[in-house]
């Protein structure tokens, strides 16, 4: 099989294999036969399925010869986030404290690509309990970006994104809570959309505390809009068990493709008035935000002005940390990333009254981002304040000012305050720095928009394409 079919986009991979002119077995093979000699060099993937895939490579192969209804996603090689339980299959959430855990329920997001006839090519690095916006845990070397092994690919997703960058699979599903898709989408040179909260079923699958959930949202990362598209379009929809769950019918996300952007009211941000932000991700992320008046829309730069953001979020944050992953700090404390016993002794901290002061603060913050969207379809801004991040690092600086508000968090000031306010929003390639690193322009929706941002990717993504851009270990 040749071996640049890899380089397609999923939609089309996935057309050959209705058509019967490629073999989900041999793409299959194919896919593992790159894992095992690029990944040596990314760590993307902290275990792969090649068993279990061949097996269901050979029945979707036989399905479609014997000319049966075929799923969205049948026959397609995709990769599952290892914070995403796998009935039967090791899901280690980043941790040594999970190293042996072998889940008896898939999630809703595994229990529906698998549905939709997707093969699970294997699982994809993460940091600890999917905390921070590395790929650094105690398993193992660090995940790596593709375009540069010696930076990170980002998190939580980092693996996911970096898998996809390579070409290690033909879609990937994600995670966000704080920017854990456009974080790495943005490092990765792909892209990535949060889902409006409660779009997509957090149903893990295994029996959790039942915490709040008002920040965490599954998503997809893909290397064409069309092709997240379409893996949202299978992964969304109400799920009982999940009481956040949106009720509502799923929009058509494949049909906001091909959607008309004209008269779009665009605002823009280059700092949110708040966030430190490096000068050429600032210049080339200007330059692309400027590139939507050439397709037809209207754009501003407002005077938006968030103070101190992380007041809102922070504290509900560090709460769920200390809540989900608090007892292990007596019984595994020795195993625990130093990022993971910070979140969770500084959630140990927070007071009821701190809590409800965190409450109070994103409901101002709704309200300040409810102002820009009664005015404006849409929020544009750099997805991340850095090109970069070098492995095993946090910047205790960012343009040269105190990283905001503390090294963990500082380099994406953009993506946790939409998590508070639950809307959608996209990283897209915007362009590359001058040392050859990809760089994200976030696109911010209103609630339960994620049909115009979709559009607005990719009407973008038709006028500077990026998908022809493939990194040097690819």
């Amino acid at each position: 099989m040749d071996e640049t079919l890899v380089f397609l986009p999923a939609t089309e991979l996935l057309d050959l294999i209705a058509s019967k002119q490629i073999s989900p077995v041999e793409l299959t093979k194919l896919y593992f036969r790159r894992i095992e000699r690029l990944d040596p060099q990314l760590n993307s993937y902290l275990l792969t399925m090649e068993d279990e895939a061949l097996k269901t490579a050979v029945t979707a192969e036989q399905t479609i010869m014997k000319g049966e209804e075929l799923g969205a996603l049948h026959g397609l090689p995709i990769s599952i986030k290892d914070t995403q339980m796998t009935k039967g299959v090791r899901t280690t959430t980043g941790s040594l404290v999970f190293q042996d855990r072998i889940p008896d329920k898939d999630s809703a997001v595994v229990e529906r690509v698998r549905k939709a006839g997707a093969i699970l090519l294997g699982k994809t690095n993460t940091p600890e309990f999917g905390l921070v916006g590395t790929c650094a845990n105690n398993l193992g070397d660090h995940g790596r970006n593709p375009w540069n092994t010696e930076y990170t690919p980002g998190g939580s997703s980092g693996g996911a994104a970096a898998a996809m960058s390579a070409c290690l699979c033909a879609l990937s599903t994600g995670g966000d809570g704080g920017g854990s898709i456009r974080i790495p989408a943005s490092f990765c040179g792909i892209y990535g959309i949060k889902p409006t909260q409660g779009r997509v079923s957090g149903y893990t699958g295994i029996q959790t505390p039942p915490i709040l959930n008002i920040f965490g949202q599954q998503g997809p990362l893909s290397r064409t809009v069309k092709d997240s598209a379409l893996l949202l379009q299978v992964m969304a929809g109400y799920d009982p068990r999940d009481p956040s769950s949106l009720r509502e019918a799923t929009p058509d996300f494949l049909a906001a493709v091909n959607k008309d952007i004209r008269g779009l009211r665009i605002a823009w941000s280059p700092d949110y008035g708040f966030a430190n932000v490096d000068q050429e991700v600032n210049e080339v992320t200007q330059k692309a935000a400027k590139a939507f008046e050439d397709l037809g829309c209207h754009i501003e730069t407002i005077d938006l002005r968030l103070e101190s953001p992380y007041d809102a979020y922070g504290p509900i944050y560090e709460t769920a940390a200390y809540a989900s992953y608090g007892q292990y700090i007596e019984s595994h404390g020795e195993q625990l990333t130093e990022f993971s016993r910070f979140f969770i002794e500084a959630g140990s901290k927070i007071s009821g009254s701190d809590y409800a002061r965190a409450l109070g603060l994103i409901d101002r913050l709704r309200s300040q981002m409810d102002d820009v969207f009664t005015e404006y379809d849409l929020l544009l801004s750099p997805t991340l304040s850095v090109p970069g991040v070098r492995v095993g690092e946090f910047p205790a600086e960012v343009a040269g000012k105190p990283a905001y508000p503390h090294r963990y968090f500082g380099f994406h000031p953009f993506t946790y305050p939409i998590n508070a306010i639950g809307h959608a929003a996209a990283s897209i390639p915007a362009g590359f720095s001058s040392t050859g690193l990809p760089i994200g322009l976030h696109i911010v929706g209103k609630r339960d928009a994620e049909t115009t941002v979709i559009a607005a990717s990719a009407a973008f993504e038709k006028a500077k394409p990026w998908i022809h851009h493939n990194p040097p270990v690819s």
